[in-house]
């Protein structure tokens, strides 16, 4: 049997296979049927900068809040779970719920994935100080802990290589790309704003992937893919771009968290017939950096591609 483990922000994992932050690993119940069938780690479901500062100003008269139940769900996790817990949080500032990263730690949490986008929808504020952001945000957090730190990040930065570059310098031990976001859509008959696809499609699997296989190189930290997996073949596809794991939400809710199963054997059956004996003897082999043609990631490949389209 092909040995299918690696490590993401340094944590040793038994599988590629991370359940990513979602609805799905909000409940002890669902979590732990997630490891059952496999899951080599979770992700838990972020909470909101919002939601913690606003439960913090009303701790005095309402003592029990959201945060206490996200530390008992992690401390829950981490009684009878024997994979990897890591907690979320959804931060678009440094400010009044850093502290909290702490009492994650104290809970048991193994890690911290910081989920940060902050919109660039005010027109008085240009793209370095948006970015600047990101950096007080982790500075702090990192500041406050040591546990591993992941920032999952979204794709709009005016200078994506550079942005992804200059995160992996602040100590960071690991990336996602990307996360996704809701997106509204217009009912021509209602005529009223209604709500986008909810679920990834596999297409969409071909932004992240082309990132990943762009920095997973470049960066000074781990790599993770998330968003368009739904069979074995976009886990392999990320490892082969560099990705040292990879987070599946959408999938879970389409098949339930038995697909794990699927997943990883049709992972082993393609190693199989690749001769693979583990994940690091294939992973990265088409990264930009080790692919015998890095031009096929560039706009070449854009040009090649449509020009051929008649």
């Amino acid at each position: 049997m092909p040995d299918l483990s690696t490590t993401f922000m340094g944590i040793r994992l038994r599988n590629p296979v991370i359940a990513g932050s979602s609805g799905l690993t909000s409940r002890p119940e669902s979590i732990i049927e997630l490891a059952r069938h496999g899951v080599a780690a979770v992700v838990l479901k972020s909470l909101f900068e919002e939601d913690m500062a606003l439960q913090a100003r009303q701790h005095v008269t309402h003592p029990a809040t959201r945060m206490d139940d996200y530390l008992r769900l992690i401390e829950t996790a981490k009684q009878r779970l024997d994979i990897p817990v890591i907690a979320s949080v959804n931060c678009i500032s440094p400010h009044e719920w850093t502290g909290f990263s702490r009492k994650i730690v104290s809970a048991g949490a193994d890690g911290l994935e910081m989920n940060m986008f902050v919109p660039p929808s005010d027109p008085m504020k240009n793209s370095e100080e948006n970015e600047k952001l990101y950096f007080e945000i982790i500075t702090e957090v990192r500041r406050q802990v040591k546990i591993p730190l992941a920032v999952k990040i979204s794709p709009y930065f005016s200078g994506m290589t550079k942005m992804a570059l200059k995160l992996s310098w602040t100590g960071i031990n690991g990336l996602v790309m990307f996360n996704r976001f809701y997106s509204p859509d217009i009912d021509i008959e209602e005529i009223r704003v209604v709500p986008g696809r909810i679920f990834s499609t596999p297409d969409e699997i071909a932004h992240p992937l082309r990132w990943v296989a762009m920095l997973s190189d470049r960066v000074m930290c781990d790599t993770a893919g998330s968003t368009g997996v739904h069979d074995y073949t976009g886990i392999v596809r990320f490892l082969l771009a560099g990705a040292k794991a990879v987070q599946i939400v959408s999938a879970y809710y389409e098949n339930g968290p038995s697909y794990t199963e699927k997943l990883l054997e049709g992972l082993t059956a393609w190693m199989e017939r690749h001769n693979f004996d583990n994940i690091n003897a294939f992973m990265g082999k088409l990264s930009l950096k080790k692919t015998e043609n890095p031009a096929e990631y560039e706009r070449f490949q854009f040009l090649k591609t449509f020009s051929s389209i008649e």
